[in-house]
């Protein structure tokens, strides 16, 4: 049946920092003023989309959340209706006051929280840099589980423990820190946690913004920063060169800054992928104890290192004395094991232990003594050395590749290691819209700043892709930039 008119939408004057809250606003404000009456069809998602000019997939999320909430009806193959029965309304202003007396969140969570959803609902996850599940020894992981299992219900083992973690798998990272990354800690200095993400926060927790600011560099990892700004932090944007952190900026910011901390990726930077030289190192470290800010070392890929051996952690070096050191064995395996740790002084540790029994009161037991298991019995290293030689070989492949399809119209330095390659585009861009750029294995450098800047490079994610799907890829990517 014809529609007798077609909605139209006004989204300018709606509340809300991003264009989905301001959607979900304007149809929920529509349907309590009765301009949407119950039964009303609204557009279908490709048509909203396309008039509003927004992603379809924000559309989508919309009509799915009022649906859950009882706003709307779905009815297969025949549309998006407004439900008949409502849900409750008319509360007093008191009421109202009260249901809304809550905290909002930033643009940037909500950002990073509607990407989530994205992953959760099955839309591809954003390809920047993340590993290839489909090299998990899963047979591997499922004898290993099962074993566990039965030793720990034998034991009766399965009850409350330790908040900083199971005790086999902090001796076993002890010994990888202590063999494999030069570093000198007990295992009273290790805490366990559910990825490097909530050790970030746990970090932005234990700081106090009365110390002062937190330093990051210019282009970095946003979920950090949204960490840090969500408890107190003002932060400061510290220049990159191409050896990474400037610290000729740095300290300049010292000299007119107070400063608690400063979060780094010195080990290959994020985004960039560049590795911060020894000389650097010691001299923020002599910086941080000068200074008495503590260094918040996010060594997120430590294992994934191509030529030669990799430079020590900072937590390895003199003067590490205020080194916060975190990194996860989610590049290792897959993100879904939400296994990480902590690296600091025993004070700082027990911080993160209080905390965590606030909100998490432990860990996984059991995929914790899994992991333990597979690092003592060298499987892990094993499977590391495995997978090191498959993303190596997927990294020369991808630019090689970049060479090949775009000759001299972009360039980068090859990686020393890591799972993506930072590709310079300007020659392509030339000020060019870029914001319609949709591609799954790369991102802008707009995605890692708030600044207002424009695009000039990518971030494309070559550790997921097999050597058909990166030509592919950057066949797509060459198509679209060609187009623009």
């Amino acid at each position: 049946m014809l529609r007798p008119w077609e909605v139209q939408f006004w989204l300018e004057d709606s509340p809300g920092k991003t264009l989905h809250t301001k959607l979900i606003n304007k149809l929920t404000t529509d349907i309590k003023s009765g301009r949407l009456t119950s039964g009303s069809m609204l557009p279908g998602t490709r048509a909203l989309a396309t008039k509003l000019q927004v992603n379809r997939k924000t559309v989508q999320q919309v009509y799915e959340e009022l649906e859950s909430q009882g706003w709307l009806v779905t009815k297969p193959r025949f549309g998006t209706f407004v439900s008949e029965d409502l849900p409750e309304q008319g509360l007093s202003e008191r009421d109202e006051s009260l249901v809304n007396n809550t905290k909002s969140a930033s643009e940037l969570v909500e950002f990073l929280y509607q990407g989530a959803l994205c992953s959760y609902s099955g839309v591809e996850a954003n390809n920047d840099g993340i590993p290839d599940t489909r090299l998990i020894p899963y047979q591997l992981l499922a004898r290993t589980y099962r074993k566990v299992c039965i030793n720990l219900s034998r034991r009766s083992n399965l009850g409350y423990s330790d908040p900083r973690g199971a005790i086999e798998l902090r001796n076993s990272v002890r010994k990888m820190l202590s063999e494999d990354r030069y570093m000198t800690c007990t295992t009273e200095q290790v805490c366990i946690v559910r990825g490097s993400q909530m050790g970030i926060y746990l970090t932005s927790r234990i700081l106090a913004p009365s110390k002062g600011a937190i330093v990051m560099e210019e282009l970095c990892y946003s979920p950090a920063r949204a960490a840090f700004e969500s408890n107190g932090f003002k932060i400061i944007k510290c220049k990159l060169d191409h050896h990474g952190l400037n610290i000729s900026h740095l300290r300049e910011i010292l000299q007119c800054n107070k400063v608690a901390g400063i979060y780094i990726t010195p080990h290959h930077q994020y985004p960039t992928t560049v590795s911060m030289p020894m000389d650097r190192r010691l001299t923020l470290l002599e910086l941080s104890r000068k200074y008495k800010f503590a260094v918040i070392e996010d060594d997120y890929d430590h294992e994934f290192h191509y030529q030669a051996n990799p430079i020590p952690p900072l937590a390895s070096l003199p003067n590490a004395e205020n080194v916060v050191h975190i990194g996860s064995m989610s590049k290792v395996f897959a993100p879904g094991l939400r296994l990480g740790y902590i690296s600091a002084d025993e004070k700082f540790i027990e911080r993160a232990a209080q905390e965590i029994v606030l909100i998490d009161r432990q860990g996984n037991s059991i995929t914790e003594h899994v992991l333990s298991d597979l690092m003592e019995s060298g499987e892990v290293r094993r499977h590391i050395r495995k997978t090191r030689k498959e993303y190596e070989s997927r990294r020369n492949f991808a630019a090689s590749e970049f060479a090949r399809i775009f000759a001299d119209k972009v360039s980068f330095t090859l990686p020393t290691g890591g799972m993506a390659i930072w590709v310079d585009i300007s020659k392509l861009v030339k000020g060019n819209d870029l914001s319609n750029l949709a591609s799954k294995d790369s991102t802008l450098n707009t995605f890692y700043t708030n600044e207002q800047v424009n695009p000039t490079h990518i971030r494309f994610g070559f550790g997921a892709l097999t050597e058909e799907e990166i030509t592919q890829s950057i066949r797509n990517l060459s198509h679209k930039l060609q187009l623009i």
